[in-house]
């Protein structure tokens, strides 16, 4: 599930900034699997508590992995969101400020990537670290929030410029959601809300 919603951020990425159709359709597709994974291992946790009765540990692994995954579909709906974007900016010229978006996209993408890996190693530390890495994310927002949405006497359609506003709503939200995943990893490991 981790491995198709990192694909579906790398599909956006390519509408986004390639403006690649192909790969926002791509990523719609995606998204069907990604919500039967999440459903699926919902199920499987649920199963896993009603029959198995689990304790201490396995008991924070299960409900900390019931919510994250939560946080995995999640991050795939806003790959999609961006994908559909993508679709509408196409008719645009690239505005000026795609470059910066794209950084805070490569950071989201990192982010994950780096979310994941601290789940696969079960590495507390890491999953604490997202935090000051949202921190920049939430920079990067604010700071393009106030360069879309202070423009004055913008020439023709404003509808690219909302849609790059939602586009770094979507990518702040986007990092929450890794951010979640690294506060759960430090759970499962130590017991501990952070």
């Amino acid at each position: 599930m981790g491995a198709l919603v990192e694909k579906s951020c790398w599909l956006a990425r390519q509408a986004l900034f390639d403006r690649d159709l192909a790969a926002a359709d791509a990523i719609a597709r995606q998204d069907k699997q990604i919500d039967q994974f999440y459903r699926q291992i919902e199920l499987d946790c649920v199963s896993i508590m009603a029959l198995q009765a689990p304790v201490t540990q396995d008991l924070r692994l299960v409900s900390a992995i019931m919510q994250l995954v939560r946080d995995l579909e999640r991050i795939g709906d806003y790959a999609k969101d961006l994908g559909e974007v993508a679709v509408k900016l196409f008719a645009y010229p690239p505005h000026s400020c795609l470059p910066q978006v794209q950084i805070m996209l490569d950071r989201c993408r990192a982010m994950l990537a780096l979310s994941l890996a601290a789940l696969s190693d079960l590495d507390a530390q890491s999953g604490l670290d997202m935090k000051a890495r949202d921190d920049t994310v939430d920079d990067d927002y604010d700071r393009l929030y106030q360069l879309l949405a202070l423009q004055y006497d913008v020439p023709g359609a404003i509808e690219p410029i909302v849609l790059l506003v939602l586009t770094i709503r979507y990518l702040e939200r986007m990092a929450d959601h890794a951010t979640n995943i690294g506060g759960r990893v430090a759970y499962i490991v130590t017991g501990q809300r952070n």
